[in-house]
């Protein structure tokens, strides 16, 4: 099978990426705490799999991770010939110069890699590009006014980080911005923000989205480049212990109250408004690094596991949550 990216060769990216995965589920790209192994065992269990150039040191080293996947995964398909392999996506920050933009493009179309994730910027000069190498474009949004901006560059699909993720997540529930954007576009949408069982997939699914992203539930996971401290801590935390700030890295974002302390941070002092760009972190101490983040599904997450029973326990999740009778009721 060629290594060419094709999913812009015909149909819809919606029905040629669903195709390809046993869950409609994407392991979402996390900084510090995505590689190679997971993006393994995620696209070895059925579901879209991902690597972040934003950790890398350049292109060079995410090439390097590609081709170490790939050779993983060409094992995989090759002792188990019937099994369905979920495909592999990159995730980028904007603000990318020419070159290395190519040189992204180039290392997309060497490992077979459909569907590169952007966010933080404007796509518009990202999109043509990607295009002219065949590969799909999906781009973070937390707004209708960003939506509306990716929609006009000509983005195949949209990520709706909603509410309650981690990370950066989005001031807007799903549950109103799934809806809010499926009625103004037709393209592909990813619900991300608290995703951690297959039935908020298949809620997801209802809301309108193609597919859903699970973040926190992965990074507590064999796999994970997380280290052993931060996933020991998403066990024992709740989301009673996460605090949405942007007084940590000047962006708002959803963070672990008692990573905070860890790192000596007053929580009950940090500012309500604080000014943007400014981080009121001990001298020393970065964000992602030493302080870590987590969505609102933590508060379902009880133990460490290998990935590979993450993604098993999602599809089963799935499976019976599609199967629930219709509770509508009969027609008026």
């Amino acid at each position: 099978m060629s290594d060419e990216p094709r999913l812009l060769a015909g149909g819809s990216l919606r029905d040629r990426l669903r195709a390809q995965v046993l869950v409609p589920v994407v392991a979402a790209p996390m900084f510090l705490c995505t590689g190679p192994d997971l993006a393994v065992a995620a696209c070895a269990g059925g579901v879209v799999g991902t690597l972040t150039l934003n950790h890398c040191r350049d292109v060079a080293e995410l090439d390097g991770q590609l081709r170490r996947v790939r050779t993983a995964l060409d094992r995989v398909r090759e002792a188990e010939p019937d099994r369905v392999i979920g495909p592999l996506a990159v995730n980028t920050s904007l603000g990318l110069d020419r070159v290395a933009v190519r040189a992204l493009l180039d290392a997309c179309r060497r490992r077979g890699v459909e569907v590169v994730i952007t966010a933080n910027g404007d796509p518009a000069e990202f999109v043509p590009a990607a295009h002219d190498a065949g590969v799909a474009v999906l781009h973070d949004v937390t707004s209708m006014r960003f939506a509306t901006k990716a929609m006009a560059a000509g983005v195949d699909g949209l990520v709706a980080i909603g509410a309650g993720g981690g990370g950066h997540s989005g001031p807007l529930s799903p549950l109103t911005f799934v809806p809010m954007l499926r009625a103004a576009y037709d393209g592909l949408i990813v619900l991300a923000g608290t995703v951690t069982t297959g039935a908020m997939v298949r809620a997801a699914e209802v809301l309108g989205a193609d597919l859903a992203y699970v973040g926190t539930r992965f990074i507590a996971t064999h796999e994970s480049l997380a280290p052993a401290a931060y996933k020991e801590m998403l066990v024992a935390s709740r989301a009673e212990d996460l605090r949405y700030t942007s007084a940590v890295n000047g962006v708002a974002a959803n963070w672990l109250e008692p990573a905070l302390r860890r790192v000596g941070v007053d929580v009950d002092a940090l500012p309500a408004t604080p000014a943007r760009g400014h981080a009121h972190l001990p001298e020393g101490v970065r964000p992602w690094r030493d302080v870590w983040s987590a969505g609102q599904g933590v508060s379902l997450i009880d133990e460490v596991l290998p990935a590979a029973e993450v993604v098993a326990r999602l599809r089963r999740e799935y499976v019976a949550a599609c199967a629930t009778p219709d509770l509508a009721g009969p027609a008026a």
